[in-house]
């Protein structure tokens, strides 16, 4: 038997390695899923097929950015909350988004080459391309020498699909980017925006082009850039309803424009504003045609309000983001056979908690139903003119009334209220950040300490934002991003692949694969 195993030895750990892989397969077997299978494409009908399944012809993704459970479960428990019976004190529960009941949920880790809490450009790396790198570098590799094909490009060039980007911020900003361009820095917003117009991409919406004219304004518009490249820019709702099929290539920036560059937090947002749902839809007219289409679609927002720690926004925002796939849920009922939908985040930010020290177990989420206003509006509509016309403590309570609905232990309502009532520690924390942020001070903070309270926000503003959550049992850890998974829900067209626990990369090799793109 020896002499057996020693002549035969190779061929047995041949046979041992290959049991192993089976039984490897059997245990973890949605690692199977992601393998690549030849693709077959029927000429005559144009559609693809990988092994027995049809690739899908209309693939919708969406990002919300800085979007992880935290901020999905936190929209959904208050959602679930202000439809509570009052009358009744059980629990009825939380509310379920749309994509919340997709056929498949998994898990993506989004660590990049730089840190555990990685930045967006990094994270939007991998989902578009498969690849990790360092954090503010889009679709190049460590070197910044090597560049890598985007999964909207290989669509573009491969199959000839129709592509469309949008976001609620800069459509020059990191994530949209990382569908389109290339560059040692997300920073580089003129060489970006001049990508997005040789990309050839056939429908851009979302936030204004972040400096257009270069960082030192001495550039050719992008704009003009675009014009000459065959694209339609437009700036009115009006003209964006017209566009179709037909229309050609379009860019669309949004009628109104809010801070940054972007387009209104939803909060914020007029009942005749176009919300990011619209943009989805017209996106829909003009990509719509027999080869198939790839929308991107970002929630930008939301990472924007959970930097500064505003609740109220970044709830608002994410159903902003589920409004937005309920467009195309509608455009899937009509084409269960051919679409798939995908709904992610490149990263969590803010370390949003559900849970507070100072409630305990308990939460109080209809409170934050009395914000009417994001940090970013308050800072412009109210902080502005307190600097200048050095308001007095007394009235921006009451603009802190009207607009978060937070009151003094001496207001009116307060025994009505008594959940919104300033405590002293509360009452005195926000005196010190009024008077922080008027230049009032006489109390020289060390600089960990004044970060720690304030970032780089107003103080008085995220000052009132962090008091509401908290009053709520919300809270946050960091202005910056987290090492969190992100949740990856998946709906239609082969959406089982992306079942599991995997890296984020793993997103774009599942994709890849079901497209059959090289």
């Amino acid at each position: 038997m020896v002499c057996f195993i020693k002549k035969h030895a190779k061929k047995i750990t041949s046979l041992v390695l290959i049991g192993a892989l089976a039984l490897s397969t059997v245990f973890y077997g949605f690692s199977d899923k992601t393998k690549t299978v030849e693709a077959k494409t029927d000429k005559t009908t144009n559609v693809t097929t990988v092994g027995n399944t049809k690739a899908p012809k209309y693939v919708f993704f969406f990002i919300g950015d800085g979007m992880s459970f935290p901020q999905v479960q936190i929209t959904s428990d208050y959602l679930g909350a202000i439809k509570q019976n009052s009358s009744s004190e059980i629990l009825s529960g939380n509310k379920y988004l749309n994509f919340m009941k997709f056929d498949t949920v998994g898990s993506a880790v989004t660590y990049d080459s730089s840190s555990f809490c990685p930045d967006s450009a990094s994270t939007a790396t991998s989902l578009s391309t498969g690849h990790k790198t360092y954090s503010g570098v889009i679709n190049m590799d460590e070197t910044k020498s090597v560049s890598y094909e985007t999964i909207a490009e290989k669509l573009k060039k491969q199959l000839g699909y129709k592509v469309g980007i949008i976001s609620s911020v800069n459509i020059n900003h990191a994530t949209p980017a990382a569908y389109y361009a290339h560059q040692a820095s997300r920073n580089n917003y003129y060489e970006i925006g001049t990508e997005m117009v040789s990309s050839g991409f056939d429908y851009f919406a979302g936030g204004e082009i972040k400096q257009p004219t270069g960082a030192k304004n001495d550039q050719k518009s992008i704009y003009d850039l675009a014009k000459t490249a065959g694209y339609k820019v437009v700036t009115t709702q009006q003209e964006a309803k017209a566009l179709n099929s037909k229309s050609g290539k379009a860019i669309v920036i949004g009628e109104t424009i809010a801070d940054g560059g972007a387009l209104s937090y939803d909060i914020d947002r007029k009942s005749d504003e176009w919300s990011l749902a619209e943009y989805v839809r017209t996106g829909i007219n003009v990509l719509d045609n027999k080869k198939g289409f790839f929308m991107m679609v970002e929630g930008g927002k939301i990472d924007w309000a959970c930097h500064a720690n505003d609740a109220g926004s970044t709830i608002k925002d994410t159903v902003a983001l589920a409004d937005a796939v309920d467009v195309a849920l509608s455009f899937y009922n009509k084409h269960k056979e051919e679409t798939l939908i995908i709904v992610t985040g490149d990263h969590e930010t803010g370390g949003l908690s559900i849970g507070y020290a100072g409630t305990d177990y308990d939460t109080f989420l209809t409170n934050l139903v009395n914000q009417k206003i994001s940090y970013a509006k308050f800072d412009s509509d109210y902080v502005a003119n307190y600097k200048k016309n050095n308001t007095a403590f007394e009235s921006v309570l009451q603009d802190i009334k009207k607009n978060f609905g937070l009151l003094t232990s001496s207001d009116v309502d307060a025994a009505k209220y008594p959940k919104l009532v300033l405590t002293n520690y509360e009452y005195n924390k926000l005196y010190q950040a009024y008077q922080k942020t008027l230049g009032k001070s006489k109390v020289t903070l060390d600089k960990q300490e004044e970060y720690v309270l304030y970032g780089t926000y107003e103080p008085l503003t995220v000052t009132i934002t962090h008091i509401l959550n908290n009053k709520s049992g919300i809270n946050f850890s960091t202005y910056a991003h987290t090492g969190l998974p992100v949740p990856v829900f998946a709906k239609g067209l082969g959406s089982n692949v992306f079942e599991g626990y995997y890296d984020n990369t793993s997103v774009y090799t599942k994709l890849a694969s079901l497209l059959n793109i090289k």
